[in-house]
């Protein structure tokens, strides 16, 4: 969450170079992780939707080490992200 925050504060210093790209990209992946995780612990209280809380957690977990991957390699490479 400090993270995001930090996002938020700084965008403004980065606005207009390629890292604004990275910082957008960090925050939208903060907030659709935020977003599917609230959903799978809404399943897990439901009991009913636990197995498919944990194969959703799992997809959550896979897709944001994928995006954390993918934004360290366009940064290294100087290259801003897609939107």
């Amino acid at each position: 969450i400090i993270a995001v925050i930090i996002n938020y504060v700084k965008r403004d210093d980065v606005r207009g170079t390629f890292l604004d790209s990275h910082f957008g990209w960090q925050i939208r992946t903060f907030w659709y992780a935020l977003l599917w995780s609230v959903i799978a612990v809404l399943l897990v209280i439901t009991i009913i939707g636990l197995p498919l809380a944990w194969v959703m957690a799992v997809i959550v977990g896979l897709w944001v080490l994928y995006r954390i991957v993918r934004g360290w390699l366009a940064l290294v490479a100087r290259r801003p992200m897609p939107t």
